[in-house]
């Protein structure tokens, strides 16, 4: 497992240098698109298939919708902006890191539980003038199946969770294997009733944003799987991310790479 840490580190340096030398409109573009699947496969998931237009039709607002289809695209917008939230507050808490020292950038940088509860409220407002409550009870008809916290264990668990996350030596677990990691934790938890799952996957790529790698989509193709290792231990669950980040970081790498090559034969044409 190293080694492949390791490997894509190299990797992903790589897709950091040919992404600033790109056109910088083009690199929004690209992270619009890949947004776009974040959304899709993140709500297949959880058992929802998107179609492009409702996709396309929810995020532009140069398109008007269908009335008939507000509550489902008002979850989309919901879900567009707590992907930009995410990608804001993983650079700004990355620049902190940089600019200060080490302990008054983690200070500043660590993730609390109100930090969750912000990444809930953006997917979830109707929830946020209640306060983000906890699920009271275990749904007997749920998507996900693995074994869930008690209700009356959540805010203990989720305690520990932060505490976790600001321990020694959580720092010195690989970014991918910790974001992973943290992604099950919370998943086993399953606060709240409703997104619970998108959260987890936020917070991961929170995390790896703020590290530097980029975000990771776990395709809808490996839905049956990723239920599957949430039933077991967390390192099930590190190989399934790993692997959807390194096809991530390929298909980016070649995008940026042939829009190299492109502009190299032009110049050679001129």
């Amino acid at each position: 497992m190293e080694t492949k840490f390791f490997s894509l580190d190299s990797k992903v340096e790589a897709l950091r240098e040919l992404r600033m030398r790109a056109n910088p409109q083009i690199v929004v573009e690209f992270d619009d698109k890949l947004d776009q699947s974040w959304i899709y496969h993140d709500n297949a998931l959880e058992g929802v298939v998107l179609s492009y237009h409702e996709l396309k039709a929810a995020i532009d607002k140069k398109i008007i919708s269908d009335v008939t289809l507000i509550p489902m695209y008002e979850e989309i917008k919901h879900h567009k902006a707590s992907i930009e939230m995410v990608r804001q507050m993983a650079r700004a808490w990355a620049a902190e890191k940089h600019d200060q020292p080490r302990k008054a950038a983690k200070k500043k940088n660590q993730i609390t539980i109100e930090t969750l509860k912000l990444l809930h409220s953006a997917l979830t407002p109707d929830e946020k003038a209640k306060g983000n409550p906890y699920r009271k009870d275990n749904p007997l008809h749920r998507l996900y199946f693995h074994e869930i916290a008690q209700p009356d264990k959540i805010a203990i668990k989720m305690r520990k969770l932060v505490e976790w996350l600001d321990e020694e030596e959580t720092q010195h677990i690989h970014p991918v294997e910790r974001a992973a990691r943290a992604h099950y934790r919370l998943m086993a938890i399953f606060p709240w009733p409703k997104n619970s799952g998108k959260v987890a996957r936020l917070l991961m790529n929170l995390m790896l944003i703020r590290d530097g790698f980029p975000p990771i989509v776990i395709h809808s193709i490996e839905r049956q799987r990723y239920y599957d290792v949430l039933r077991a231990e967390t390192a099930g669950l590190v190989p399934l991310v790993l692997e959807s980040l390194e096809n991530g970081v390929e298909t980016s790498t070649r995008f940026f790479q042939e829009l190299e090559e492109a502009k190299s034969q032009h110049k050679r044409s001129a």
